[in-house]
């Protein structure tokens, strides 16, 4: 399974979900995903995460400081199984982007974790630190119901 995470800018948001899910895709032996990030402008191509994102994954043990900023494009769409928006504007943005006959599915991350009470990651960067810490919360959890939305689908009916 293809996994991509989208945010606006590709240095808060999507590629701290991206360093979340690789690490807790490990920890439960799921080694077949494919995962990456990508934003919807272009303001950061080529950039690393923004150091307080890196910051706050490191505290945790996430590893994020390698990833670079990259621009969604269409062919994403197709490449793709789950295309993952951090908040509503994004996933509008996709869906305008989106190709005719792409296959992947299209959907907010925080759909993984509907307790939260927030369908949106809000975005940290015009903020404190304590909001990339806030972020982080959000995203382990919707982490965590996606891979067990993963793991599921793998054993099949009957067999959760």
């Amino acid at each position: 399974m293809r996994i991509l995470f989208v945010c606006m800018g590709n240095i808060c948001r999507s590629p701290t979900a991206e360093g979340v899910l690789r690490a807790r895709a490990l920890e439960v032996g799921l080694t077949d995903l494919e995962i990456d990030s990508a934003g919807t402008g272009s303001w950061h191509i080529g950039k690393a995460p923004d150091v307080r994102a890196r910051h706050a994954a490191a505290k945790r043990h996430y590893e994020i400081g390698g990833l670079r900023g990259r621009q969604v494009s269409a062919a994403d769409f197709r490449i793709f199984d789950l295309i993952l928006a951090m908040d509503l504007d994004n996933l509008a943005g996709l869906k305008k982007l989106r190709p005719r006959g792409a296959n992947a599915r299209l959907q907010l991350l925080l759909d993984y974790a509907p307790d939260i009470g927030t369908r949106e990651v809000p975005d940290p960067y015009s903020g404190e630190e304590d909001g990339f810490e806030r972020v982080l919360d959000m995203i382990e959890l919707a982490c965590d119901g996606l891979l067990e939305d993963i793991q599921g689908a793998k054993q099949g009916p009957g067999q959760r």
